[in-house]
């Protein structure tokens, strides 16, 4: 319930010991010493009621206006006036319960380690564009926990953030717009795919660059599966580099979401890493629910793979040691299912053995939309196999033209060309040997020219100007 509250002056004079006098100061009745304030109770936009409390105004009359007019203004207007950014930013990821525990470990390190520090004393209704502007140079000139310049990939994402939680304020009505739709990232581009050609992998091993997003050739990745053939994990990456499953996707699948005599697997689960817990829930979007069909080799190599564990099952229980039976594809040695992580570091560790040039663990799902696409796939076809919520994602993002491809792609242009000048050059021909004479010889020899009647010619012109005789 609101309060009509009430309103006060204060300086900010100090005593001998250093403290504060506030309102016991002597010099208050003084014209011009000290400032107005007011504090009044008002109801809260989320429910109960919040104290508000206002100063630095110069006379009781203005500190009174100030407080009827708060008294007045909504509970919303009342909220963004009132409340900091950091107050917003922890009340706004307190409230996102539906969002994925990888997601709000992000967030929560952008809130509570750049965003707070820079702008968490700042008011809602403060924030502009040419402020926000200012604090994101002032972050882009920090360095981050490795001691490297902030990148424009980890800008991009503390702006997202923001204009997430902004969102939400504009939605509430707590401020009119969203000023960090004003706030631009330099050099900042979407990474691209890039395949490992031969001038790459030279430059590669002169330089040790490589690209942050790469795709093996399918030369390159046969190389990589012969290697890797008597791994346990093989069939992780086998359905990795050709289904284009997540790793998440892939930790998580159990033998029940398999049909080896149908030759479907269904995503149904996703096991994921969290600072170092292991979070295991739905899959990443609703599209990530799906069913993969499977060819006749990859059922095969699945079935390779559950007769392996279950060999390595008996021969644990034959020797009296632990083994669960967890149900899941990919275990570790008692049974349960692997860490993620430890799937990233055992593929680096292939990656090397076999001296191929570095892809991510993530990067062989770019690699199956790449080869899918080269072996005909349309872009839907690929969408559903990704599992993507958004064919432009595909697009855009996944899929990679292959040397082979663009060779073809080249080879049929430049055959169009050829074929088209050599079929202009024809008709040009065809069209020159038509309007030829049939007798050139005749006409260049003087003696067989047709001799000039004078006298019909004279009886010609006559009658051509007959009508200046008045004939």
């Amino acid at each position: 319930m609101a309060s009509t509250g009430k309103t006060f002056k204060r300086c900010g004079c100090r005593n001998e010991q250093g403290e504060r006098l506030e309102q016991d100061c002597s010099r208050l009745p003084e014209r011009g010493h000290g400032s107005w304030y007011f504090h009044c109770s008002a109801p809260s936009l989320f429910g109960g009621s919040e104290r508000v409390r206002r100063g630095g105004f110069p006379s009781q009359t203005t500190a009174r206006i100030a407080k009827d007019q708060c008294m007045a203004d909504s509970a919303a207007r009342r909220t963004g006036d009132g409340w900091t950014v950091e107050r917003w930013l922890r009340h706004w990821l307190d409230n996102r319960t539906r969002i994925r525990p990888t997601t709000r470990l992000a967030y929560t390190r952008d809130i509570e380690l750049v965003l707070i520090p820079y702008l968490g004393h700042y008011r809602l209704c403060d924030l502009d564009g040419p402020l926000l502007r200012a604090v994101f140079a002032d972050i882009a000139a920090t360095t981050n926990s490795k001691g490297k310049p902030q990148s424009p990939s980890a800008l991009t994402h503390l702006r997202t953030t923001l204009r997430a939680a902004l969102n939400i304020a504009v939605r509430e009505e707590l401020i009119d717009s969203n000023p960090a739709r004003h706030i631009e990232i330099a050099g900042y581009r979407r990474p691209h795919a890039q395949v490992w050609t031969d001038g790459r992998v030279e430059h590669w091993e002169l330089t040790g660059e490589h690209p942050s997003v790469a795709v093996w050739t399918a030369a390159q990745l046969s190389a990589f599966l012969e290697s890797a053939v008597d791994d346990s994990l093989y069939a992780f990456w086998w359905l990795a580099a050709l289904r284009g499953l997540r790793r998440g996707e892939l930790c998580g699948l159990r033998w029940a979401a398999i049909d080896l005599d149908r030759g479907l697997l269904f995503v149904e689960r996703s096991r994921t890493t969290v600072g170092y817990q292991v979070v295991e829930g739905e899959p990443k979007t609703a599209a990530g629910r799906r069913a993969v069909a499977l060819d006749k080799h990859t059922v095969q190599v699945l079935r390779e793979h559950r007769r392996r564990q279950f060999a390595h099952r008996d021969r644990r229980r034959a020797a009296g040691k632990m083994w669960i039976d967890s149900g899941y594809l990919f275990t570790g040695k008692t049974g349960e299912p692997i860490n993620p992580n430890y799937a990233t570091t055992r593929f680096r560790i292939l990656i090397s053995r076999a001296g191929l040039p570095p892809v991510r663990l993530h990067d062989l799902r770019h690699g199956a939309a790449s080869l899918a696409h080269e072996a005909g796939a349309d872009l839907k076809t690929l969408q559903d196999l990704l599992g993507h919520s958004s064919i432009v994602v595909t697009a855009d993002t996944y899929t990679s033209v292959l040397p082979d491809s663009q060779r073809r792609c080249a080879d049929t242009t430049a055959a169009l060309v050829l074929a088209a000048a050599q079929h202009t050059r024809r008709r040009i021909k065809e069209k020159a040997a038509k309007n030829r004479p049939a007798d050139r010889d005749e006409k260049q020899t003087p003696s067989k020219k047709r001799p000039i009647d004078k006298k019909r010619r004279r009886r010609s012109r006559s009658r051509r100007h007959a009508h200046r005789h008045g004939k």
